[in-house]
């Protein structure tokens, strides 16, 4: 599974595909030399690019590779042409930009759609690592004790350095029944482990709730789907019928999903007009501020906890960003991991398409979810041997500040 719940914005209109066919060079001044780069699109229309960047390497090397690689000539050209615009996109240093060519940009829509078969963990890039997101509650990667902030080292025989998360994807993937063996290394092991995972059809969760003997009404929410906001409004209609003001949202290990969804689920407890949101675009174009609709249904004695850890990523850090920052929930648990980026989905040709970051989310106070992920108000960790004695120090710590609020 990818990243494919963050914001994905298609467009139905062909862009023209950019092939580099350096042109002519002038000289404007004493040292400044302009290149004319020729665009040609799959229509065959033409236009022009300027430039100062110096493209006589890229032929150089185009022509050295015709000269000097053995295999050379089973290499199309058109091949090269897509390694080259992969290699252009991998220059922004971005580990959500990527282009795909045919065959990944068939994949990626199947995944967008929700048709597809793997293990159910999503995963990214963080510190230059393949580094687990989190698995998806009662998938395969679930069940074998894939864990958030599991940093991926090898995929069967292939090691992950230099991989982008969409190649390492295409490795993970596969048919139902078959398996996959991942080296990972964990954060307090000495050593990596192997964990052997067996692929499944993946149906993604989305929430549960319990009304605990305390009092306590928790929702456990997984993903932000397609249909999260309205479980979420049943949820919170489960929640008053319980006749109790002590709410626990649980957003460990939510690596996201739908924008809207995100918005929705704040609404409910922030005044209308009020910032939920900010996707700043940089100097490209004004910011675009999502504001809440105003349901706002609970007044200032709810009492609200949201856990969240390494594993709840995009919307989740969205939900309990804007939250925290309008002091309307306490956050405990662990850092987010920091996925605050929103990617559009352009069409290049019928078959390739560029999915590139274009703005990065702020929340209410203006700090960026890609930069630094969220602070809980209360930091507390969840360790193996934690876990191991079947022990939650992190809900622990939530069920004590909401009976003692």
């Amino acid at each position: 599974m990818d990243n494919k719940f963050s914001k994905i914005r298609h467009y139905g209109a062909p862009v023209l595909l950019v092939i580099i066919f350096f042109s002519l060079g002038f000289y404007f001044g004493k040292d400044r030399r302009l290149e004319i780069e020729k665009v040609v699109g799959i229509s065959g229309k033409e236009t022009a690019v300027e430039t100062t960047a110096d493209f006589s390497p890229f032929w150089k090397v185009w022509n050295k590779i015709n000269e000097k690689y053995p295999s050379a000539s089973k290499i199309s050209d058109q091949d090269k042409v897509y390694g080259a615009i992969q290699g252009l996109v991998a220059s922004l240093d971005d580990p959500y930009s990527v282009y795909f060519d045919p065959e990944e940009t068939k994949s990626f829509k199947e995944d967008i759609a929700g048709n597809f078969e793997g293990v159910g963990m999503e995963v990214g890039l963080k510190d230059k690592f393949l580094t687990v997101i989190a698995p998806l509650k009662d998938t395969p990667a679930y069940r074998a004790g894939i864990k958030p902030g599991d940093k991926i080292l090898k995929i069967d025989e292939t090691s992950t350095s230099g991989l982008s998360v969409e190649e390492a994807i295409k490795l993970i993937r596969g048919q139902k029944g078959t398996s996959v063996m991942l080296t990972i290394a964990r954060a307090g092991e000495n050593k990596p482990r192997e964990i052997k995972i067996v692929r499944d059809t993946i149906n993604i969760p989305t929430l549960d709730t319990e009304l605990r003997a305390d009092g306590i009404f928790v929702i456990r929410l997984y993903s932000f789907s397609s249909n999260s906001a309205n479980l979420f409004r049943i949820a919170l209609k489960e929640f008053t019928e319980a006749k109790t003001d002590k709410l626990l949202l649980d957003l460990r290990g939510n690596p996201g999903g739908y924008l809207s969804a995100a918005i929705d689920m704040a609404s409910w407890f922030i005044d209308s007009g009020k910032i939920v949101v900010t996707e700043d675009y940089g100097n490209n174009q004004e910011a675009e501020v999502f504001r809440s609709r105003g349901y706002d249904v609970f007044n200032d004695k709810l009492k609200f906890v949201i856990l969240i850890d390494g594993g709840s990523a995009s919307a989740s850090e969205i939900l309990a960003g804007a939250l925290q920052s309008h002091g309307r929930a306490k956050l405990v648990g662990t850092q987010s991991f920091g996925k605050g980026s929103v990617q559009e989905m352009i069409d290049i040709t019928p078959t390739t398409s560029l999915k590139i970051t274009v703005a990065k989310w702020l929340t209410p106070d203006g700090i960026s979810i890609s930069e630094k992920g969220l602070t809980p108000d209360y930091v507390v960790e969840l360790t193996e041997k934690d876990a191991a004695a079947k022990k939650d120090p992190q809900l622990d710590k939530a069920v004590e500040l909401l009976l003692n609020w």
